[in-house]
């Protein structure tokens, strides 16, 4: 068995994992590494993999690294020790208790409710199946991301949820657990609206999921559809959740696209040093004022809310 990997710079990873998808349709693993690089891997017998050629003119200009390695025929079990369960305790005081969040791969077991280290909040369990393709919640980026989906909740009811860019359905089914009703989840990449629409009916979970293109399109109104249309950016409070674990330059261009104000805008896919511009041309844009800013090694997420 082949393990064939792609390694390009962050800023054009979306770019190139689009491209690869086309060569590799039943999914690719994606690795963070050290310095802002991504690399992106298929599997196969040397038979089966995408002609080299092909993949170097995958990225449209960006630079790419290509390497070969032979793996252990048993790669396809052995890639499930990097997707392991993540628990985030509850926030049990105030008016608005907010459960334990416990997410998990299919292959890992639950937690049992009503275990004595459980506050009376509870825990929720929320299954994930990564599909070799997506994450199961456990990347820093998408962990701040559900820890700031926590605080908001406990700020009070979330109101209507849409996740961009939803991967696995991770946040979308997080936010549908805390409460969030309707919840819609938005991703470019078909194989995502696939794995989400799988991952919400194994969660039982009420979501809608559709395909869209956030350079072409703009983003639903949070109140549901048709609500807050020809509203301009900044009026009215704010109602609702968007979660918008994104990489940088799709965050820039979030901004002009979104169609009424949300209660509470949490972005991710940010190193800490890509925080301060998006936050700063989303709270202008937007008129939302920062609330947090929590940073997990070289990641950093945003929670932006409207003005009390």
């Amino acid at each position: 068995m082949i393990r064939l990997a792609l390694r390009v710079p962050r800023e054009q990873a979306e770019l190139v994992l689009a491209e690869l998808l086309e060569l590799a349709p039943d999914g690719v693993e994606e690795v963070a590494l050290d310095g802002g690089a991504v690399e992106y891997a298929v599997y196969g017998a040397p038979g089966e993999l995408p002609s080299l050629p092909a993949l170097h003119a995958t990225p449209a200009g960006a630079p790419v690294e290509v390497r070969s390695a032979e793996v252990p025929d048993d790669w396809s079990e052995r890639w499930k020790r990097f997707h392991r369960p993540i628990l985030l305790e509850p926030l049990p005081g105030g008016a608005h208790p907010v459960p334990a969040l416990h997410i998990r791969p299919p292959w890992e077991p639950a937690r049992a409710r009503g275990a004595g280290q459980w506050p009376r909040a509870g825990v929720e369990e929320i299954v994930i199946d990564p599909a070799q393709a997506f994450g199961t919640g456990a990347h820093a980026t998408t962990r701040l991301c559900l820890e700031l989906l926590q605080r908001a909740a406990a700020r009070g009811p979330l109101g209507p949820a849409v996740d961009l860019g939803c991967g696995s359905g991770v946040l979308a089914i997080a936010a549908a657990r805390l409460g969030a009703t309707p919840v819609l989840a938005l991703d470019n990449d078909p194989h995502s609206v696939e794995a989400t629409t799988r991952n919400a009916a194994v969660n039982r979970a009420t979501i809608e999921v559709r395909r869209f293109d956030l350079r072409h399109e703009r983003v639903p109104a949070l109140a549901g559809e048709g609500e807050g249309e020809g509203e301009g950016e900044g009026e009215g409070e704010g109602e609702g959740v968007l979660l918008a674990n994104l990489l940088r330059p799709l965050l820039l261009e979030l901004a002009p696209r979104v169609a009424t104000r949300p209660a509470h805008l949490i972005a991710g896919g940010l190193l800490a040093e890509e925080a301060e511009p998006v936050a700063a041309r989303l709270c202008e844009f937007l008129d939302l004022v920062e609330l947090e800013r929590p940073r997990l090694g070289e990641w950093s997420a945003l929670w932006l809310a409207a003005h009390p």
